[in-house]
């Protein structure tokens, strides 16, 4: 026993070192569980051990909200609906100083609404945006910033998928977090708001006005929305209201994305092929990756890892408000060098014990983790949205990018800030609605 601990460090430095060398996360995680209880345990129960989670995670409902949800995206994908979400945010906001990076945050959010991630909202937003935004004399990095920065809501609305996984792992109530969600997204959207409207008074240069378009354009805009949109407040709204469970919301989305893909005559062979395709591509992925996460749960559990974790906390006091600043301290700074699904999937069961024997919230902390694993998503080197952004605009440099994300990353921080003084944003509509 007095050896598991050295056995749980040494498993920690062999995840990140396949992890810097290039090993897939799933891999990664699951290599290392596996090595790990073999150390502690002995190959037949680390073998036993990783068949039953296995089998345990394949089998469980919930997990079949994620393959649902996806089908959902993709087939919005191929309806457009990225373009038409643009085109309707800047109708409406293209006028003042700045709007057109507005509707480009705008868009996110609404497209983040169906894709549920991030990359997938910073790519096919920016290949709309910032076309049009660079055209009009907008700033390349301020353009790209904007674009890249607002691609984060894509995790932070639901459905999101790091919610999804992180539910999984830490077996928390899927509807639940959703609900959550809702009031962080919200407030990081004004913050981004914030950040965009004192940019433009700041440097209007960098974000001129467009002439301001007629009530006919701005209606016409609504109703190319419409659908979708009515589409997206159904499956929230029912997960809010209780009409259906997660699952139940995937189905209605994934049938209802696929009637709106025939009603805008979108829906052909070729691209229900290529909706399927990439559904069960990224599921594959991403069950690889759940399942590697909670066996690597399992032996830091029975390393007793997180228990040495909690027990310095309370050696030092247990004092809630440095213990959650360490906590923040250590994710921003993984977040530096690790994508975000492999900080969310390494941290949780490391630091969920610690924190709920605080009196956390499981809850709050799935929003404060996601929301920490956005920031790494837009912060400098590793941010992987500001390279899918450097991929849509090869021309842009690299270094301009960052620059232009540094006012969005500001506003990031306040706002993890905010959600960490006030934890009932993200828990006061769960109560209220008796999720």
């Amino acid at each position: 026993m007095s050896g598991e601990p050295i056995i749980a460090a040494c498993g920690i430095f062999a995840l990140f070192a396949l992890l810097m060398s290039g090993v897939p996360i799933g891999v990664a995680l699951g290599l290392t569980g596996i090595g790990g209880l073999t150390a502690t345990l002995g190959l037949e129960p680390a073998l036993i051990k990783s068949g039953v989670v296995v089998f345990d995670t394949m089998s469980r409902y919930e997990f079949g909200v994620l393959p649902l949800f996806l089908l959902m995206a993709h087939l919005c994908f191929a309806a457009d609906a990225s373009r038409d979400f643009f085109k309707a945010a800047a109708s409406f906001f293209g006028h003042r100083p700045g709007g057109l990076a507005l509707a480009s945050i705008g868009a996110c959010a609404g497209f983040g609404a169906i894709s549920g991630s991030s990359l997938a909202s910073a790519a096919t937003v920016g290949l709309v945006a910032l076309p049009e935004m660079r055209e009009r004399g907008y700033s390349d990095g301020f353009a790209s910033g904007a674009v890249a920065a607002g691609g984060t809501l894509g995790q932070a609305v639901p459905p999101s998928t790091a919610l999804i996984v992180f539910g999984i792992i830490a077996e928390q109530s899927i509807g639940q977090l959703f609900i959550a969600s809702l009031l962080p997204a919200l407030t990081q959207i004004l913050f981004y708001f914030a950040v965009v409207v004192l940019v433009a008074r700041w440097r209007p240069a960098w974000a001129p006005a467009e002439p301001r378009k007629s009530w006919g354009e701005r209606r016409r805009a609504l109703v190319r929305v419409a659908d979708v949109s009515a589409l997206i407040l159904l499956v929230i709204g029912g997960i809010a209201f209780g009409w259906f469970t997660a699952p139940e919301a995937g189905s209605v989305g994934a049938c209802g994305a696929l009637l709106l893909c025939a009603w805008r005559r979108r829906l052909t062979r070729g691209s229900l092929r290529r909706a399927i395709t990439e559904t069960l591509r990224t599921t594959g992925m991403i069950y690889l990756i759940v399942i590697g996460a909670l066996i690597f749960s399992v032996f830091i559990s029975v390393s007793g890892l997180s228990g040495i974790v909690g027990g310095l906390v309370g050696a030092a006091g247990g004092n809630r408000i440095l213990t959650l600043f360490f906590v923040t301290v250590v994710l921003l700074l993984l977040g530096s060098v690790l994508d975000g699904l492999s900080l969310m999937l390494v941290a949780t069961p490391l630091l969920l014990p610690v924190l709920q024997g605080l009196g956390y919230s499981p809850i709050w902390f799935g929003i404060f983790l996601v929301r920490a694993m956005e920031i790494g998503f837009v912060h400098p080197p590793i941010g992987m949205n500001l390279y899918v952004i450097q991929g849509i605009a090869p021309d842009i440099p690299l270094e301009r990018i960052f620059k232009g994300v540094l006012p969005f990353l500001a506003a990031d921080l306040l706002h993890l800030t905010l959600l960490m003084a006030v934890p009932a944003i993200a828990l006061v509509l769960p109560r209220v609605l008796g999720q």
